[in-house]
């Protein structure tokens, strides 16, 4: 009877399909991000756009629905990031509304333009926003000026999906 058990759980398990390893270097005691919220923007895609790499890549950090990649760039000892931010959402809309900044379209994501207000202007020159809408999800980006150029950042949107 026990052959019979064996026999059957080793042909439940012969078509399951292996796991992947994990490629994740979680950051300071972090945990790793999920693989939904990095399938929006994957940190080759940063290394791509951004000029960053392995050398400068500290780790991720994951919380729901968003994923925060950390940077030390140009060798330095401050430390940067580019976070993705992907919720699911019943209602999306169709452009960003932001009290704070006016967008732009770049092909199919919205790049921070301006400042609406002078108390806005740092944030905007210390981090580029991106953000996507999408079939029940949006895609937001909060890439540090540190680690993505405003040009870079714009080239990094299109690796958004």
């Amino acid at each position: 009877m026990s052959h019979i058990l064996v026999a059957v759980a080793l042909l439940a398990t012969a078509g399951a399909a292996p796991t992947a390893p994990s490629a994740c270097k979680a950051y300071s005691g972090g945990t790793c991000c999920d693989p939904a919220v990095t399938a929006h923007l994957g940190k080759e895609a940063i290394f791509a756009a951004c000029g960053e790499s392995d050398a400068t890549f500290l780790g991720e950090k994951g919380s729901k629905d968003t994923c925060r990649y950390v940077f030390r760039p140009g060798g330095g000892k401050e430390e940067a990031f580019v976070e993705v931010y992907a919720p699911r959402q019943k209602d999306v809309p169709s452009e960003p509304t932001d009290p704070f900044f006016s967008w732009k379209k770049v092909g199919k994501v919205f790049v921070t333009d301006k400042a609406k207000s002078p108390k806005s202007a740092p944030m905007i020159a210390s981090a580029t926003g991106l953000w996507m809408p999408g079939a029940g999800f949006t895609v937001s980006v909060n890439a540090s000026t540190k680690v993505c150029s405003k040009p870079e950042a714009t080239k990094l949107a299109k690796s958004i999906h």
